[in-house]
């Protein structure tokens, strides 16, 4: 357990794992993605041929693979539906591989439309190919529900026109699931969660493979064990991939990393969590919360937003919690799973955001990040969730001046606005995976404030990072131009406005104000201890000689 969340409750827990959950990995075939390799291609499939390289005969090759996989289908037994766009095909497959008793192998088959790139031949005015041009069309996808020895469910989701680009979609919980089985492991899976286990080290152990280089051969051998013998044969027979040297790569396009709180009492789970969302849900504002305690809506697609940069709050009919954190195509995702367990999510949904590399030898490297970002996250939301003070002087040193290399910066003064809205950005961007940039920060405390570019220029922001660093209240690594927030700058921080904002203002306010009459109909226990600090220090201010009255 490297992270400040974990440690704070280990002894409330009976185990934690971390597991790779859903992994996508994009399967394609390099040549027939250029203009010139796809007529490479095709003269190899046809024996040096390109007359029949016309719109009509790729048409043809597409309606072939729709008439094989539906014939195979029928003639196998196997179910194939045709879906509307709209329809959760995911959801399909799960009633009916809990309705079903099934053998390893293709299982299901569902069709939907999705957009994908397909081949436009264009031909000159003698009739000669002029050039082949790439457009995105809705065309038919077969998704094939497989069930592997190895990573039980799996789909493979294939475009019917050539090069038949496809997605191989994997889920981590199933493979440790499957290995753990094998194993004599014994533990009990509700969906995409252990809710009990017998040995939680052994499982963690095994789910701790998934993270190692070796994965990587695992995840092209199950590809390789598929995706050409049970999906692309439709369009393409073996003779025919091999004497058109037909072969898919592999890149990674999404994955999801989880972090599984098991506690032993479901009730201390659900207090702690309850707590710990209503604490951070104003103090992780970036900028509002979209959905408070009301059922997930569908996001519309006429909704235009160009920074996706918020903190979600939900709550589904069944009572799940979820607060998401999302910065641009990353998510951070904290919510309770079945009646134990706390899970933190990390996820990817494009491996481009990371900036590694997408090809499937760099997947040990994707993981890496997207685990120390798990790290982060928890340790974050712990900071921001309990503040701390080291000592009682710290008060003292931040007002003053401080040394930054060879520069002197302002010290910290509580009191000003401008300081008091710069902590708060710092605090909303603390959770953010790769850090923040002056720009982001400016734009954060814009957003906090309602001040314009001329209120809070970009040189002010820089400046005051600058004494936020000197402080040690953040850090800049190296040479780089992002800012991070460490754990005892953020539990300071969350300290510090916490003091102001939820003790001393409030009791100042109180004892200003004339007692309550009746109490109200919802009175919770910091209303209690609010209404008797105030009353308390209405008689002390009265035996210092402090006026309360305005």
């Amino acid at each position: 357990m490297a992270d400040d969340l974990s440690e704070r409750y280990r002894h409330l827990l009976t185990g934690v794992y971390d597991c790779l959950d859903r992994i996508v990995l994009n399967a394609y075939f390099a040549m027939g993605h250029d203009g010139g390799g796809f007529r490479v291609w095709w003269r190899q499939l046809h024996n040096g041929s390109e007359e029949e390289l016309d719109n009509a005969h790729l048409m043809r090759l597409a309606g072939r693979f729709a008439r094989r996989v539906r014939g195979w289908a029928k003639a196998q037994g196997i179910p194939l539906i045709d879906c509307p766009q709209s329809e959760r095909k995911h959801r399909i497959a799960e009633q009916y591989l809990a309705d079903h008793q099934v053998g390893y192998g293709v299982l299901l088959i569902l069709v939907a439309l999705a957009p994908a790139l397909v081949w436009e031949v264009r031909h000159g005015a003698s009739g000669n190919l002029a050039k082949l041009l790439q457009r995105q069309s809705y065309v038919n996808h077969y998704s094939f529900h497989i069930l592997d020895l190895e990573w039980g469910h799996l789909t493979i989701k294939m475009s019917g026109h050539p090069p038949f680009g496809a997605q191989v979609i994997l889920n981590g919980h199933e493979y440790v699931a499957c290995q753990a089985q094998a194993d004599g492991l014994g533990f009990s899976k509700e969906g995409n969660c252990f809710t009990r286990i017998a040995d939680p080290a052994a499982l963690a152990q095994i789910a701790d493979t998934l993270s190692r280089p070796e994965t990587v051969g695992r995840l092209a051998q199950v590809c390789e064990r598929w995706i050409y013998s049970a999906c692309v044969i439709f369009g393409l027979d073996l003779e025919e991939q091999a004497r058109s040297r037909f072969n898919y790569s592999y890149s990674v396009y999404q994955v999801e990393c989880s972090r599984n709180l098991q506690f032993r009492i479901g009730g201390q789970m659900e207090t702690i969590f309850e707590r710990m969302v209503d604490r951070t849900r104003s103090r992780l504002d970036i900028p509002t919360l979209r959905t408070l305690f009301g059922a997930k809506a569908r996001p519309h697609r006429d909704r235009k937003v160009s920074s996706r940069q918020e903190v979600v709050l939900e709550r589904p009919s069944y009572k799940l919690t979820v607060l998401k954190v999302h910065f641009g195509r990353l998510s951070l995702k904290a919510y309770s799973k079945g009646e134990h367990v706390l899970r933190l999510e990390a996820i990817v949904h494009n491996t481009k955001e990371l900036r590694c590399g997408r090809v499937l030898e760099k997947f040990p490297e994707i993981i890496s990040r997207l685990s120390a970002m798990l790290d982060r996250f928890a340790t974050a939301l712990d900071c921001v969730d309990i503040g701390f003070i080291a000592d009682h002087q710290i008060l003292d040193r931040l007002s003053q001046p401080s040394q930054l290399g060879n520069s002197r910066v302002g010290g910290i003064d509580l009191n000003r606005p401008r300081m008091r809205n710069a902590l708060r950005a710092v605090q909303a961007l603390a959770v953010a995976p790769n850090g923040f940039s002056a720009a982001q920060f400016s734009d954060k405390v814009h957003s906090l404030t309602g001040l314009t570019e001329a209120d809070y220029t970009t040189r002010q922001a820089a400046y005051d990072l600058r004494k936020l660093r000197a402080k040690g209240l953040i850090s800049k690594p190296g040479s780089s131009r992002r800012y991070l927030v460490p754990a005892t700058g953020a539990r300071t921080i969350s300290a510090l406005l916490t003091l102001r904002d939820q003790v001393l203002v409030p009791i100042l306010a109180g004892v200003r104000s004339p007692r309550r009459g009746r109490k109200p109909a919802v009175w919770t226990s910091p209303d209690g201890h609010y209404e008797k600090l105030r009353i308390d220090m209405e008689a002390l201010f009265n035996d210092l000689g402090i006026a309360a009255a305005a």
